[in-house]
């Protein structure tokens, strides 16, 4: 179903546009949104819902457990996508309360990501280049091998990767233009002089092959010059992962390739501590280079590891030690007389 096809049809399609449209010249994109609106405006529709007055709180609880939601989490966000549009309409004097009353379920289960280390990453960067050409596609290898790269090393999402065209790498400043982004936002990514070396090397052998290529050439393409699709490259990282000689450690779940990204993350945030940075101090930098609206979005990535641990506490052991040995507790003032 697309709700941009055929519009919204219901009493409330109207005040939907107007929420969608209001998200939208805020900078998100709210396309999964869109068509979580679009199953609530059927479901008015197919009720013969034909006054504001009749969407009340029964109507609601209906339409939630009328859909297939068996995880907490996809059931959260059917139910949060319909409390910031009444919440809106609240606001827009549209109506007097939000008639979303039922509570989110509790989530009994959260995903632990797998945080490949620099060992693990050389080994997945190893097994991608023995991949090899099939059905047509053209350095199929060394294509994956820089696409691979450029996830765990700038921790990008993979959607913006596949989008990156010849004309993003500026080999001069050391960027990467990534363009309307997540959130309409377009950013400067610099990369450093191993990943200089690595995308002046695979773009030399793209053109050994295709001759000279056009700026708007996509980056990383396997046949007839089409950007590869993130699907693709997720399903390649999946068939490789049981050729990948790592240990997934009790509680974590199995690699996925979103995990570069959260990699990326809680890598820098270890570098900082190792090298003396206050990471408190510098998360805004990482939530701007990863592409987040806020920090809170960036917490989500940085993942409790053991080294990550061992590191927070040399930190603290540092701090704390002159005080210890005065006898204080670091988390008290001392006593004035």
């Amino acid at each position: 179903m697309n709700p941009r096809r055929h519009g919204f049809r219901s009493v409330m399609g109207s005040d939907i546009e107007q929420f969608l449209a209001h998200k939208r010249a805020l900078g998100r994109r709210y396309d999964v949104e869109e068509k979580t609106l679009a199953l609530f405006d059927d479901y008015l529709v197919a009720n013969h819902i034909a006054y504001l007055s009749e969407v009340g709180v029964d109507l609601i609880d209906r339409f939630l457990t009328s859909r297939p939601r068996p995880r907490p989490r996809s059931y959260n966000h059917l139910r949060c996508t319909l409390v910031r549009l009444f919440s809106w309409m609240v606001g827009q004097g549209r109506l007097e309360q939000t008639p979303v009353q039922s509570r989110p379920r509790r989530a009994t289960y959260q995903r632990q990501p797998f945080i490949f280390d620099t060992a693990d990453a050389r080994r997945l960067l190893d097994l991608v280049q023995t991949l090899p050409d099939k059905g047509g596609t053209v350095q199929r290898g060394k294509t994956y091998h820089a696409l691979l790269a450029i996830l765990y090393g700038l921790g990008l999402r993979v959607s913006e990767v596949c989008r990156l065209r010849v004309q993003d790498v500026d080999f001069e400043r050391r960027l990467l233009v990534i363009r309307e982004t997540k959130f309409y936002k377009s950013r400067l990514v610099p990369f450093g002089p191993k990943l200089e070396v690595l995308l002046k090397d695979y773009l030399q052998l793209k053109t050994q092959h295709w001759g000279n290529l056009p700026a708007e050439t996509p980056l990383f393409s396997l046949r007839g010059g089409r950007a590869i699709n993130p699907c693709t490259v997720s399903q390649t990282f999946h068939h490789l992962m049981p050729r990948l000689p790592i240990e997934t450690r009790p509680g974590c779940s199995p690699p996925r390739l979103h995990d570069l990204r959260h990699s990326f993350a809680t890598g820098t945030l270890i570098r900082w501590y190792r090298s003396g940075v206050d990471p408190q101090a510098h998360l805004l930098a990482l939530a701007t280079f990863l592409g987040h609206v806020d920090v809170n979005s960036t917490a989500m990535y940085l993942t409790m590891t053991a080294t990550l641990l061992e590191e927070a506490n040399r930190r603290f052991e540092a701090f704390a030690a002159p005080m210890l040995r005065e006898g204080l507790h670091p988390c008290h003032p001392p006593l004035v007389s």
